[in-house]
């Protein structure tokens, strides 16, 4: 039995919360669940969506056969589902819409994390370019085929504007995946998303800024005593000191960085409560139309966390074993690219449908482009030996960032 979801069971909310009662509805309407409110039902669509799954073979910063421990696109969207439930808890939001936003804001990104990215992007720019936030709104709205009503996951508006503009209104021009979906069902992509997906932009940006000083660390890209000379590090590390004197490094270095996550998390939210209480927005869309973010870090840890990412960026992204797989990444990209667009037939069987369809060469290099955007990083190494050189998967399997 099913029925609409009642008007004010879900719990105490604050005013600008996303009401799932009051949510602006799916492109195709269905019934809703009497057990599940639509934003939970959106979240375990994601969860169940073959995108959601193959992030566990996709980049993060190593390509996923370099270490069991290092996080991956999976892992790393489920840590920011975490971040964003704690935040958005904590102003009286929404938490399954701000969870459901955290774990699709991944789903559009290429094999090999950015370095695919930038290099589908050089190669999509005579037909559009490509856009990993766009991608997936593609994902979500049209290529995920499963259900017998529709193409795509028929998310609730809520959310899909929040995968669209989690990180703030969007700019003209708007990259052609996200526009196609905006003149079908218009997500008001001039202004700010709700404070749930604002809130799972943050948590983005704190996980990350986490788990990859974490990660460089096993991967010995730097040392601890590094660490602990940057900002907000500092202050971490000697409290730990303080209150652990001759700690063992594994578990010194743990305690700092836990530490260093509590300090980004406490400062959002003493800056949005802030900022909340100035604006008193009254309803969701009165956040939406505040001209700026009311979730954020403060101005002088945002600094901070600049000076963080430039050490990062020089020790652990332009590192040379990561140079030398971002190489090797690029030229998978760069050669299956053309191989498809010469050779549609090599693509499997469901896409050929799409490729007879296609009107021109455009129409022919986004479905190609969707095709490799949606590879793992093994599935296009592999796709890569398969059809041009045979022992690309040895020489990747062999290089390895230490």
């Amino acid at each position: 039995m099913t029925t609409s979801w009642p008007e004010g069971s879900y719990g105490t909310l604050a005013s600008y919360a996303a009401d799932p009662a009051r949510t602006r509805g799916r492109l195709y309407p269905e019934e809703e669940s009497i057990h599940r409110s639509p934003f939970q039902r959106d979240r375990d669509r994601i969860i169940h969506s073959s995108a959601f799954r193959r992030l566990k073979h996709k980049t993060q910063v190593f390509l996923e056969h370099e270490g069991d421990y290092f996080r991956t696109r999976l892992t790393h969207s489920i840590e920011v589902a975490q971040v964003a439930r704690t935040l958005a808890g904590s102003f009286g939001l929404n938490q399954e819409l701000a969870e459901a936003v955290a774990l699709a804001h991944d789903l559009g990104h290429t094999p090999f994390g950015h370095t695919g990215e930038d290099a589908l992007d050089a190669l999509m720019k005579p037909y559009g370019g490509f856009d990993h936030n766009a991608q997936a709104i593609k994902i979500v709205t049209s290529l995920e085929r499963h259900y017998a009503d529709f193409d795509g996951l028929n998310l609730t508006w809520e959310t899909l504007e929040g995968i669209a503009k989690h990180n703030g209104p969007v700019p003209a021009p708007v990259a052609f995946a996200l526009a196609d979906y905006d003149a079908r069902h218009p997500l008001d992509l001039h202004t700010y998303a709700s404070a749930e997906a604002q809130a799972a932009a943050l948590a983005d940006d704190i996980a990350y800024n986490h788990h990859d000083l974490h990660d460089g660390l096993r991967a010995e890209l730097f040392s601890t005593d590094e660490l602990a000379e940057l900002p907000i590090l500092q202050d971490c590390f000697a409290e730990v000191d303080r209150k652990y004197p001759g700690l063992n490094y594994y578990r010194r270095r743990h305690e700092a960085l836990r530490r260093f996550f509590g300090v980004l998390v406490e400062d959002v939210i003493h800056v949005t409560r802030t900022n909340l209480a100035e604006l008193q927005p009254q309803t969701a869309d009165d956040v939406r139309h505040a001209g700026r973010a009311m979730v954020r870090f403060s101005d002088g840890l945002w600094a901070d966390l600049k000076v963080i990412r430039g050490f990062l960026f020089t020790r652990m992204y332009r590192a040379p074993g990561v140079v030398m797989m971002r190489q090797e990444a690029t030229k998978v990209i760069e050669t299956l690219f053309p191989l498809f667009m010469e050779q549609p037939d090599e693509l499997p069987r469901q896409w050929r449908a799409d490729v007879e369809k296609a009107r021109d060469q455009q129409a022919l290099a986004r479905i190609v482009s969707d095709y490799i955007a949606g590879m793992t990083d093994r599935f296009a190494i592999e796709t890569y030996a398969r059809l041009v050189d045979e022992d690309m998967t040895d020489r990747t399997r062999a290089l390895r960032i230490l």
